[in-house]
């Protein structure tokens, strides 16, 4: 019986030198299923990825493509394609060229190759553009051309390695919409690569948030923002305020010894305690709400969508995210208030 699998990554490891770059790692990616590495720079997401594609061989481990075990094979021979940060597209080559490489290689006749193309760039809406060259072509366009050429091979998975981070905010956001559509539209399996948590959070089927070579959480986007298995996930899964408070005989104080003006719905126990809460989820001149604290306002942002109002609270620093501006000023001491549920307590 076939594998439902698109993909299996079953304990593989690869280390350079002294430097172990991917430990231990097992991910099984189902067939339509959009997987995204994720995770600060040398945390291994990226060796990963080249562990797949063949560009890299592991030091232990299995890779399974389809169910058939690939690990031992080039590159060419394995049944992926990688979309890089540049596209990688043949400057001398017409669009219609560049998409059409993958399919001669593999000895597809001319009339089909002429079929896949044209439906490859009707599926990413660029139709019309087959004659036309790289240069003359935007940073969103060739990231396009590339990612028709990938597709119309049919691999059993797409590789994408951080393919929008070279292109500017307005346009990764288009791009990130281009392929989450494609992907809701033709089901392809992927291995996403990238260091942006938008990203990730609105393409995913599953995140997976890796840190020195190993995977620290793989689940749903959803539940990786709102149930992170560490300390780690939830101060790199999105921005938050840290509480740090040296907690004795019941009461508060930072680490000057400077008491806080701090009330929490669950009195801690004595010790150091790290106390988190998004910025959008503390509400300004709330003395009402379950946890509390008074704090100096600072100084403000103005965001777009936000402000943002910066506090200290002794050698505390924190800061809220509110819709509008309000009436206080640098220097006054301002009550914030939020919801035990939507904070996280580390010890």
């Amino acid at each position: 019986m076939a594998s439902m699998n698109a993909l299996e990554l079953d304990g593989i490891r690869r280390a350079f030198g002294g430097v172990v770059a991917v430990d231990d790692v097992s991910i099984d990616v189902r067939r339509g299923e959009f997987v995204t590495l994720l995770g600060p720079s040398g945390s291994g997401k990226t060796s990963t990825l080249r562990l797949i594609g063949g560009f890299e061989q592991p030091d232990a481990g299995a890779i399974r493509i389809n169910g058939s075990r690939v690990d031992h094979l080039p590159a060419y021979q394995r049944d992926t394609t990688t979309i890089f940060q540049t596209g990688a597209l043949f400057p001398h080559k017409t669009v219609a060229e560049n998409v059409a490489y993958g399919l001669r290689m593999r000895g597809v006749s001319k009339a089909d190759i002429s079929s896949r193309v044209r439906q490859a760039l009707d599926v990413v809406r660029l139709s019309g553009y087959e004659e036309r060259y790289p240069a003359q072509l935007s940073g969103g366009q060739k990231q396009r051309v590339a990612l028709a050429r990938s597709m119309v091979v049919r691999p059993a998975i797409l590789l994408f390695d951080e393919p929008l981070s070279a292109l500017d905010l307005s346009l990764r956001l288009q791009l990130r919409a281009e392929i989450k559509r494609l992907h809701d539209e033709i089901g392809f399996s992927a291995i996403y690569v990238t260091h942006d948590q938008g990203e990730a959070m609105a393409m995913s089927s599953r995140v997976a948030v890796m840190r020195s070579g190993r995977i620290e959480q793989i689940d749903r986007p959803e539940k990786v923002f709102g149930e992170p298995s560490s300390e780690f996930v939830y101060t790199f899964i999105g921005e938050s305020c840290c509480l740090r408070a040296q907690v004795s005989a019941g009461t508060a104080a930072d680490s000057d010894g400077t008491p806080l003006d701090l009330r929490l719905s669950t009195p801690l126990s004595e010790g150091s305690w790290r106390l988190y809460v998004r910025p959008s989820r503390l509400y300004l001149g709330r003395t009402d709400m379950q946890n509390g604290l008074r704090a100096r306002l600072d100084f403000t942002e103005f965001l777009g969508d936000v402000h943002r109002y910066h506090f200290k609270a002794g050698k505390l620093e924190l800061f809220a995210d509110h819709p509008g501006a309000i009436a206080h000023r640098p220097g006054d001491f301002v009550d914030i208030g939020w919801q035990t549920v939507d904070m996280m307590v580390y010890q």
